[in-house]
C-alpha cells in the first residue's frame, strides 16, 4: 500500500518545508494544488517552487490551477445583500481546488491510501499500519496557533482525513466527511454522503498548525481564504493581530456552534498555552532553525 499525501499550496513554503519533512519516511507521493485565485477570486502570483524542496523533488506531484469555476454568481455590490453569493462563490472555490488533486492520483492503485489536509494540518503517520481496514479514517489533532508550541487547549481538530482510492468519492466529500463514527442503528447513514459507520478515529492524530505567520500574512490568509465572509464582519485589523500574536491570544472560540452569528464567535478570547509535548520529531530537533516561530 502506498500512501498519497494531498494537499492544497497558498504561500506556506515553511509549514511544507516542516510537513514534507516529518511525512518524508511514510509517504510516497505528496500532490499539491497551487491556484492562481483566492477563495475570494483574486487573482494571486504563483508562490510554489519545487526547487525549494530538491530533497523531495522526485516525491512531489505539483499541480498549478489557472481557472476560475464554471457559473459563479454575480457581486454587485459589497453590501450585505451579496454576502450569500459571495460565500457560495467561495465553496464553489474551494471544491474547484480539492478535486483538483484528482489529478495528481491517477497512477495510484486501488488500494493505496489517499490523505486529504489543508497544508497546515499534518496527520502522525505512526498511528497507521498497512492493514487499514476501515472505510475512513479519521485524524485527531492538536490545534495550535501562531508558533509551533502555542497550544489552544482542550480542542481536538480533525482536518486530515484518508481513505483507499477506491472508496474515494472526490476530495471535497473525503475532505468534510463529519467528525464523528456513527453507530450501526442510525438508519441516516444509508442516505447520508458524509456520515459513516465505518469510521476509524485515530487518537494522538498530529497537528494543526494554523496561522504560524505574522500578523500582515494572517490578515491576507483571513482576508483572501476560507471564512472570509465572516472575517470581513469581524472588524479586526492588522493591529489587533500584531496584540494577539504578542500575548498568545486567538480572538475566535472554537467551541462557539458553527451556526452562531460571527459576533458571537468573535466575543471571547481565547488565551493560548505554551505546550512542547507531543511536537512533530522533525520539529524538536530542528527548534533553533524554527526558533523565530517558538514561544
Amino acid at each position: 500500500m502506498k500512501i498519497f499525501d494531498c494537499t492544497i499550496y497558498l504561500d506556506e513554503s515553511m509549514m511544507f518545508e516542516v510537513r514534507l519533512n516529518t511525512l518524508d519516511k511514510y509517504v510516497d507521493k505528496f500532490v499539491v494544488v497551487e491556484s492562481l485565485y483566492t477563495h475570494a477570486g483574486n487573482k494571486k502570483k504563483q508562490n510554489f517552487d519545487i526547487n525549494n524542496y530538491k530533497k523531495f523533488k522526485d516525491k512531489i506531484i505539483y499541480i498549478l490551477l489557472d481557472k476560475e469555476p464554471k457559473n459563479l454568481l454575480p457581486i454587485l455590490t459589497n453590501g450585505e445583500e451579496n454576502l450569500g453569493n459571495k460565500r457560495i462563490n467561495t465553496l464553489k472555490r474551494i471544491r474547484l481546488q480539492y478535486n483538483a488533486l484528482s489529478e495528481g492520483i491517477i497512477d495510484a492503485d486501488k488500494n493505496d491510501l489517499i490523505i486529504v489536509s489543508d497544508i497546515d494540518e499534518i496527520p502522525n503517520l505512526e498511528t497507521i499500519d498497512d492493514k487499514v481496514k476501515n472505510k475512513i479514517l479519521l485524524f485527531k489533532q492538536r490545534l495550535y496557533y501562531y508558533k509551533f508550541n502555542l497550544l489552544y487547549p482542550n480542542y481536538e481538530w480533525f482536518g486530515s482525513k484518508a481513505c483507499k482510492k477506491k472508496h474515494l468519492v472526490d476530495f471535497e466529500w473525503l475532505k468534510y466527511i463529519k467528525n464523528k463514527k456513527y453507530n450501526f442503528f442510525r438508519l441516516d447513514t444509508l442516505f447520508s454522503k458524509n456520515k459513516y459507520i465505518d469510521v476509524r478515529i485515530l487518537e494522538n492524530g498530529g497537528w494543526h498548525f494554523s496561522k504560524i505567520k505574522n500578523e500582515e500574512d494572517i490578515f491576507y490568509l483571513l482576508s483572501n481564504y476560507g471564512e472570509h465572509n465572516e472575517f470581513e464582519k469581524s472588524g479586526l485589523s492588522v493591529k489587533d493581530y500584531k496584540e494577539f500574536i504578542k500575548q498568545g491570544i486567538l480572538p475566535y472560540d472554537h467551541f462557539v456552534d458553527k451556526k452562531s452569528s460571527t459576533k458571537d464567535k468573535f466575543l471571547k478570547r481565547v488565551k493560548l498555552e505554551r505546550n512542547n509535548d507531543n511536537l512533530p520529531t522533525y520539529l524538536i530537533q530542528n527548534l533553533k532553525k524554527y526558533k523565530d516561530w517558538v514561544s
